[in-house]
């Protein structure tokens, strides 16, 4: 199987970043605003991911993107940037390792969504790995 097709070294690799994500927002958090970190933050991945889709020959037109492409990538956008204020605030005030836990409560929220949004089935063995996502979520998340 070639690494580029495999959605689950995909996966993997997103949840190795997006641990080192908060790793390092924690470190750069401490003398600045939590939003203003946010904003450094995109517009830092707007050039990263500019150039990676130049140099692999991935631009097009986004202008010939469809009504409904455009509405859901948007509200996608959107979605993702208040995640983010949040995420950051959250990162400010809390400890990374009670936080990023918390987040992962999205997990959970992206199956219920699935199911009600995109007619997803979870398997019983899904909702109990996902049960138990929720479970920890909240074993971490209470205080002592």
């Amino acid at each position: 199987m070639i690494i580029s097709d495999n959605w689950f070294f995909w996966a993997v690799m997103s949840a190795v970043f997006a641990a080192l994500t908060a790793i390092f927002a924690k470190l750069g958090l401490q003398h600045i605003d939590s939003d203003m970190a946010t904003w450094v933050r995109t517009v830092i991945i707007i050039g990263v991911l500019s150039l990676f889709i130049w140099f692999t020959g991935k631009w097009i037109n986004p202008f010939v993107l469809s009504g409904k492409t455009w509405l859901f990538l948007g509200l996608s956008g959107v979605a993702t940037g208040v995640s983010w204020v949040c995420y950051f605030r959250a990162l400010q005030i809390g400890e990374a390792s009670k936080v990023a836990p918390v987040d992962k409560m999205s997990l959970v929220l992206v199956a219920i969504f699935a199911v009600i949004f995109l007619g997803e089935r979870p398997s019983v063995k899904d909702w109990v790995g996902i049960g138990m996502v929720a479970a920890g979520v909240l074993v971490l998340a209470i205080r002592r």
